[in-house]
């Protein structure tokens, strides 16, 4: 980084793409059939570019997230590309109105284009200006609800492709169909290979634990979201009485929520989500909550930001694979004996395929 010009922000394009998603994902609270994303580019006034992307869930939020990524960025024109002051001076800005939900993403995705341009004028990959080394990161297999027929298939694409983990969504109408697929899946997996479980926030707290309980002993590696995310005191009841360990993070709304997490015992595992814990410098302040609290750390989707991310993490656990950004990517990555390594290209290192951006974007 020395020798890296030091850069300034000059501006930023966002550009709304709705990209084909493959298999659809249904969930406990609803279902997920195409991946609408906002394709950030941050140029300097030195040349290097930053880039990176957010996931809006849904096609209504990429006007608003567009309009937020581009308001925000004009206020950080010409100022040095510093994320760490960058994020100070964004946060301030939305004292008022809160850096919370679609006004928290937009900071985490100027944190992250911010990142990636010192990265790439560096001529490093992210990891390594960070003070890590790329190296594979174990990673599971995501996805949706299945019914206990499928379960025998998708165990065997899972041990074909050389995963380690596969994660199933529960949380349908009655225990004895979560029990059935639960089951069906952990006989057709090899023990070795990890099965977890996802509710989607779906249960009260009174269900989970009914739930719960009725899946100790089943061999699950954990329980993901089983209550409202927000509801600490709820989760926290779930993982002191259940012997399952219970993870949580994707919805945690930046490292102070986590941190309130963690002093409530919520969770035996966490898993962050970049957009959601404010880009890479969020990201390293959970990970510091979590080293310091001695409590393995996994990712939530973004792998391409998660593969340099868990490489500097003390208590890395797995790379949540589900790969939502791969139609609109030049070089997509892809899992290799089961592991997701970080490519050495400078920054994170994200390239837009731009015919595929042109076919899925949104005028």
């Amino acid at each position: 980084m020395a020798d890296a010009p030091r850069l300034h922000v000059r501006d930023v394009t966002a550009r709304p793409v709705v990209a084909p998603l493959v298999p659809p994902l249904h969930t406990a609270s609803g279902s997920l059939t195409e991946a609408p994303l906002l394709l950030v580019d941050l140029r300097t006034e030195e040349g290097p570019v930053g880039r990176a992307y957010l996931f809006g869930f849904q096609r209504l939020t990429l006007g608003p997230l567009r309009d937020l990524v581009t308001g925000l960025a004009e206020t950080i024109a010409g100022r040095p590309v510093a994320p760490a002051d960058l994020d100070r001076a964004l946060r301030a800005r939305l004292t008022l109105l809160g850096a919370r939900g679609l006004q928290g993403m937009a900071i985490a995705a100027l944190d992250l284009a911010a990142w990636d341009a010192l990265a790439v004028a560096a001529g490093l990959p992210l990891a390594s200006v960070l003070g890590g080394e790329l190296r594979p990161i174990p990673a599971y297999s995501s996805l949706g609800m299945i019914p206990p027929g499928e379960a025998a298939d998708v165990a065997a694409r899972t041990v074909a492709a050389g995963f380690r983990g596969l994660k199933i969504k529960i949380g349908w109408p009655t225990l004895e169909q979560d029990l059935a697929v639960v089951r069906a899946t952990r006989r057709a997996l090899p023990d070795e290979v990890a099965l977890m479980v996802d509710f989607n926030q779906s249960l009260s707290t009174a269900e989970a634990l009914r739930r719960g309980r009725a899946l100790d002993g089943e061999g699950l590696a954990w329980i993901e979201e089983p209550v409202r995310a927000d509801d600490f005191r709820g989760a926290a009841e779930v993982a002191r009485t259940l012997a399952t360990p219970i993870q949580l993070g994707e919805n945690l709304a930046g490292p102070f929520e986590m941190a309130e997490a963690l002093r409530a015992g919520a969770a035996d595992l966490v898993m962050p989500d970049v957009q959601q814990i404010g880009g890479v410098t969020g990201w390293l302040r959970a990970a510091a909550l979590a080293h310091a609290a001695a409590i393995p750390c996994s990712s939530h989707l973004f792998i391409e930001a998660s593969a340099h991310l868990l490489a500097v993490t003390p208590t890395c656990h797995w790379l949540e694979y589900l790969d939502i950004a791969a139609p609109v990517l030049a070089e997509p990555l892809r899992p290799v004996a089961g592991a997701i390594r970080a490519p050495a290209r400078p920054g994170l290192g994200l390239a837009w395929d731009e015919a595929a951006v042109r076919r899925y974007g949104l005028a």
